[in-house]
């Protein structure tokens, strides 16, 4: 596939698609069309490399590799033994095969699985998908019989940059807290602090987005394993990419009030190698002091649906809108929450930027200027 033209796909957890779009014209790519669910866009090897090194919103990079029209289960062997598996497998390589069904007269995702895994076996001349050793995963999703499939690029999810071993009760994942500084439309241009930084995420993604540093610079992917990979390409975009990082000129602290959740951020931030670039403090909510300028506030504080279920919460929103308002006067703030009444016990004149997902919660991004 070196000169090949892809259909590519970035998949996004729901609300952030337009972030990626966004981060995908920025790395110059093509075809670009916001869905549910993602992006589409084009490209060639240099593009699937790319969009897994440098997107930071996306969760997966999709290659689309066929649609195919089957209303039962011999068609859907022979449709797909006849596909070129091959640019993607090689007979060492395991397979895994994730199906879902709407709509269609082969509903059973188990079975479509079990009858793309033999096709592909078939047609990669094995008998079996190794039980061990690298592994694919194909995606295979029908709707009104027609099933779309999409080889995985990325492998491990994206979120997964490498730095964050120990989390602190419900932490964001890696994606959600850089599509909301993204969203929130901060480049590391002025300060940042998170008054409740748990174990780090917003202010370690705040500070890889300030040193311009590609998020998926340290670790393995999918298409490393791919019989066309080009070691040499690679290479040559983490060096580009290594090139392109530039200096933090901007505060960026955060605060935590419990011991253990602060040393798991700072663990984090060093395995990160970004411990320097950061302030990490220990401190009580209300005694967090702003740095210098002014600039984003942003937080993920707890709202009662996996850490203080049966706490009465609303004496915690109004005192970090005393904090907004007393600490950082001319700032932004910024926090998501899934409760209106929670949200608006801040007292603080609050925006709805979007509708987002955090551990499966819907929750709301909310904004207000200081």
């Amino acid at each position: 596939m070196k000169n090949r033209t892809e259909q590519l796909f970035a998949v996004t957890a729901p609300g952030l698609e337009e972030v990626c779009a966004s981060e995908l014209l920025t790395l110059g790519m093509d075809a670009i069309r916001v869905v549910a669910g993602g992006v589409e866009f084009c490209g060639g090897l240099r593009e699937i490399y790319q969009a897994n090194l440098w997107l930071r919103s996306a969760s997966r990079i999709l290659v689309r590799l066929d649609s195919i029209k089957c209303r039962d289960f011999p068609d859907l062997y022979r449709k797909g033994l006849r596909l070129p598996w091959g640019r993607f497998l090689r007979p060492g390589t395991a397979l895994q095969v994730r199906a879902s069904s709407q709509s269609s007269r082969l509903n059973h995702s188990g079975r479509i699985a079990a009858t793309l895994a033999e096709a592909v076996d078939r047609a990669l001349g094995r008998e079996v998908s190794p039980a061990a050793g690298p592994q694919q995963l194909v995606l295979a999703r029908f709707e009104d019989d027609v099933c779309q499939l999409s080889v995985d690029s990325s492998g491990e999810l994206l979120h997964r940059r490498g730095y964050r071993a120990e989390t602190a009760f419900a932490p964001l994942r890696e994606t959600l807290a850089a599509g909301i500084l993204l969203k929130l439309g901060w480049d590391g241009s002025a300060p940042l602090a998170d008054p409740m930084c748990g174990s780090g995420t917003f202010v370690i993604e705040a500070a890889l987005l300030a040193g311009n540093r590609a998020p998926g610079l340290d670790r393995q992917f999918s298409f490393m394993d791919w019989p066309g990979f080009r070691q040499g390409l690679l290479d040559a975009l983490r060096l580009e990419a290594r090139r392109a990082e530039r200096p933090i000129r901007v505060p960026i602290c955060g605060g935590e009030r419990h011991p253990e959740a602060l040393a798991a951020a700072r663990r984090n931030a060093a395995r990160a190698g970004v411990e320097t670039l950061v302030e990490l403090c220990q401190q009580e909510l209300q005694h967090f002091v702003a740095p210098a300028g002014l600039g984003l506030v942003v937080c993920n504080p707890p709202y009662g649906k996996r850490i203080g279920r049966d706490e009465d919460l609303r004496p915690l929103f109004r005192a970090l809108g005393a904090l907004f308002r007393g600490h950082f006067p001319g700032w932004r703030g910024a926090f998501i929450c899934p409760d209106d009444h929670l949200a608006k016990a801040t007292g603080l004149p609050l925006q709805r930027l979007g509708a987002l997902h955090n551990g499966g919660i819907p929750v709301t991004l909310w904004m207000a200027d200081l």
